[in-house]
């Protein structure tokens, strides 16, 4: 073989490599679509309609200088994405390196069948902007969100799409977002309703920070309770992802008496078998930006938290955690999802054969979309409800949910998942029967 064969065979060899790589990567919207699929084939829909579930129908990608601390104009590339039956569509915004259009998508398409699972009056939405937030200036997020709200001014609008914070993103983002919208469409005039998950100080609700940690920890009381007939005492708890629904949920189940012996952020996990006191990590992590250097606990990889031999695993970060790689060594007895989309279909068949009960995320997430609405509906009355009547109308809420796709799961004698989707799939179905076609 001379020189050139062989850099040529090299490069063949690379492009074959790549390819299975791209083939090997989890695309999150197939992998919503293929739950979607199983779920709808256990049900008598009309077949004029369940193309249009299927399918996200709303799809804007935006491009947009932004100009740094230095004075230099970056790039930079924004989406909004809708699936929408109902208006208005719900959803939040996302600022990390991984946001692409498909993971956007199933983002949306998720958030109207979680909308629909707590019986909500919304459609599914979701944005975002491929950046990484750790590395930007407050002035330059600022800037960035500004640019980005005024590029979708023609989409947000508090009757027809609301978004609300996501990863990267916070009160003080949407802040920014109500604002610069308020500017631009309303002479200055606030459009509170815009947007939710704001500051309480400017027309936010109480218990919205804490809303989606809290609705996991009552999901998975729930779930324990009906599938071990126990509480949660003395129950060994790891949860991955240590952001705002990771940390309040490992707080609500140490309250709850469990023993929470791991958790874990994007720098790696920390374990100890004897339990975490949260309130000390909690103010750790807030002054050092990190669970590196964590003292009395072992250090490990960010992902062999997944691992650990747990009664209970709260995927709290991203999508695509549970695969079939490592569902094998899964050794919980119970995952319950804080974050979208973390177990493929493939993984989740493997753990139901080794018994392992799976609580979804369109169910045991949805309680921060449940006090965004009613985020919303508060500003368009012009009201504010006590901290107290918000964690008692979230608690009916998702014990409502709860209670539905259970029976819907018992009824398709499926599990939790499908029978959340039975359940969401069912109700937008027939809403857009109702509704009819057009033209």
């Amino acid at each position: 073989m001379t020189f050139e064969d062989e850099i040529i065979a090299k490069w063949i060899r690379r492009v074959i490599a790549g390819g299975m790589m791209m083939e090997e990567k989890i695309n999150p919207y197939k992998n919503a679509q293929k739950q979607f699929d199983q779920a709808a084939a256990l049900m008598d829909i009309d077949k004029n309609i369940l193309p249009r579930l299927r399918k996200t129908n709303f799809e804007l990608e935006v491009n947009f200088p932004v100009m740094t601390d230095n004075g230099e104009i970056k790039m930079f590339t924004g989406y909004r994405v809708r699936h929408k039956f109902m208006t208005p569509t719900k959803g939040g915004i996302r600022y990390a390196p991984s946001v692409d259009l498909d993971e956007i998508k199933a983002l949306a398409f998720l958030m109207t069948w979680k909308c629909a699972v707590v019986d909500l009056p919304f459609s599914g939405a979701k944005g975002g902007i491929t950046c990484d937030p750790r590395t930007l200036s407050k002035g330059e997020l600022e800037r960035m969100t500004r640019r980005y709200t005024y590029e979708m001014r023609n989409v947000f609008h508090p009757d027809r799409d609301v978004p609300a914070p996501d990863m990267g993103t916070n009160a003080e983002v949407m802040a920014w977002i109500m604002d610069t919208y308020s500017i631009i469409e309303n002479n200055g005039n606030t459009v509170s309703s815009v947007v939710t998950g704001k500051p309480v100080e400017l027309y936010g609700s109480q218990g919205r920070a804490e809303a989606t940690g809290r609705g996991v920890v009552q999901i998975a009381e729930r779930a324990w309770r009906e599938f071990y007939r126990g509480d949660l005492k003395g129950m060994k708890v790891a949860v991955q992802g240590f952001g705002n629904v990771g940390s309040v949920s490992a707080k609500q189940l140490e309250l709850r008496g469990c023993k929470v012996v791991a958790v874990s952020d994007i720098n790696g996990t920390i374990h100890n078998k004897r339990g975490l006191g949260i309130d000390d990590v909690i103010a750790y992590s807030l002054k050092t930006k990190t669970l590196q250097g964590y003292p009395n606990a072992e250090h490990s990889g960010v992902k062999d938290i997944l691992e650990l031999p747990v009664d209970i695993l709260v995927p709290a970060a991203l999508e695509n955690q549970l695969t079939p790689e490592n569902a094998p060594r899964i050794k919980a007895k119970m995952v319950v999802e804080g974050a979208n989309a973390p177990t493929t279909v493939d993984a989740e068949k493997i753990l139901a054969a080794n018994g392992t009960i799976v609580v979804p995320d369109i169910l045991a997430n949805a309680g921060g979309v449940t006090v965004s609405y009613f985020e919303w509906a508060q500003d368009k009355q012009e009201l504010q409800w006590e901290e107290q009547r918000v964690y008692d109308e979230l608690s009916k809420y998702m014990d409502r949910a709860f209670v539905r796709v259970k029976n819907a799961a018992k009824q398709y004698n499926t599990d939790l998942r499908t029978g959340a989707y039975v359940l969401a799939i069912g109700k937008v179905a027939n809403y857009v029967k109702m509704r009819g076609h057009f033209p």
